[in-house]
């Protein structure tokens, strides 16, 4: 299985890019979000990878975070979403948008993916949305990932730890301090992801305090 390929970006296309590795070039499909975020040909440059294997068929999806390629492979368990169904929602939303979206059973926003119908937003909502915090929690795990000085001449394909923004970390201390407050995965989930959407860039301390109110009895 290839993890991650790391090297020289040869160039771009409008829905893939062909990145050169010791002299092997690798073409790598992403998503719009992804592809406005890598740097200009010639430059270093790195990405998480999932391999998808048909029998006539190998292809590689890039993702600069795990938590991103986390949420591909989720949702391209959901029947009736495919790779590039896959990519066309997280190209709109983004991986932190997908995980509010799943975890407050937001199927319009999901919808909004260009070639995703209202009827597979809410089957992927109703097949994954219990395990929305499963993917926050991978933030918590997570360590900074830098792209070699020597990318273009030495890098290698590797596996290596989970990455996610510092926001994704935010929500995953936030998750945990409800969890040991005793509060659901679902409802903890659903509460962080209403108030981070509240409050993008919120540390974990308001978001819990956030949260709380959001989960405190009515009336």
């Amino acid at each position: 299985m290839i993890g991650r390929v790391a090297g020289r970006l040869e160039y771009k296309a409008s829905d893939h890019v062909l990145i050169d590795v010791r002299g092997v070039g690798y073409v790598v499909y992403v998503s719009d979000r992804v592809m406005a975020s890598l740097p200009a040909p010639g430059d270093a440059v790195a990405l998480y990878t999932d391999l998808l294997v048909r029998e006539d068929l190998l292809q590689l999806f890039g993702f600069t975070t795990l938590v991103e390629k986390e949420w591909h492979r989720l949702l391209m368990s959901v029947q009736g979403i495919g790779a590039k169904a896959s990519l066309a929602i997280l190209g709109a939303l983004g991986a932190d948008g997908v995980g509010r979206a799943i975890a407050l059973g937001d199927w319009a926003a999901v919808a909004t993916a260009k070639g995703v119908g209202p009827k597979t937003a809410k089957k992927a909502i109703l097949e994954l949305k219990d395990k929305a915090h499963t993917v926050m929690a991978m933030a918590g795990q997570s360590s900074a990932a830098s792209t070699p000085a020597d990318a273009g001449s030495d890098a290698v394909i590797e596996a290596v730890e989970v990455v996610a923004p510092s926001d994704g970390l935010a929500q995953a201390d936030a998750l945990s301090a409800l969890g040991n407050l005793g509060y659901g995965p679902s409802e903890a989930t659903q509460a962080i992801a209403q108030a981070a959407g509240e409050d993008p860039s919120a540390d974990a301390a308001t978001l819990i305090r956030a949260a709380l109110k959001l989960l405190a009895p009515k009336g």
